[in-house]
């Protein structure tokens, strides 16, 4: 087997490439088509990684399917909206809660494992960006390099990130110039 040199860069949906609903502190997914709104400079940020080389992978729980709070169907449009959108290669969602104990539910690292498989993806070169600890965690699992989109939740956060940042837009930058060094 040969060595793996492709390079991604695995996303968070909710709070990272779209706005998520935040109440009394807390995010939450938008329920419906009509309220996905994408966060501001976030198609030039996702542009600006393709052109430096990296695959781009949506990883996502969506724990609101199993709940019953939302159907599978809504949340795959939104995900084909964005497929449509922005220059994304691939989206791995997790449809689990917490009670199915599943692999692929942040913060276990299994939809970035799965998406490493799937696309030959060297992960110690990779990096995840996230607004919350489990995706932090899921990074730092799988070995990647994590960045954390700081809002300020209402939550304490259990797995400190390589860096802290605002936006996917400093995100971009910040992996852009570290990777020309």
């Amino acid at each position: 087997m040969g060595k793996r040199e492709v390079k991604a860069v695995f996303l968070d949906r909710d709070g990272v490439l779209i706005h998520s609903l935040v109440r009394n502190g807390k995010p939450y997914s938008p329920n419906r088509l009509s309220m996905m709104k994408i966060i501001k400079g976030v198609p030039e940020a996702c542009h600006r990684l393709k052109k430096a080389g990296f695959l781009l992978i949506v990883v996502t729980n969506q724990p609101d399917v199993a709940r019953g709070k939302q159907s599978l169907e809504v949340v795959e449009e939104m995900n084909n909206r964005l497929l449509s959108i922005l220059p994304i290669d691939d989206i791995q969602a997790c449809y689990h809660d917490d009670v199915d104990n599943c692999i692929c539910r942040k913060p276990k690292p299994g939809l970035l494992f799965n998406a490493a498989i799937n696309w030959s993806i060297d992960i110690r070169k990779s990096y995840l960006v996230g607004d919350r600890w489990r995706d932090i965690e899921a990074g730092r699992s799988a070995g990647c390099t994590t960045i954390f989109i700081d809002y300020g939740y209402d939550e304490s956060v259990q797995s400190k990130a390589d860096i802290t940042l605002k936006s996917l837009e400093e995100a971009s930058q910040w992996i852009i110039s570290k990777e020309q060094t």
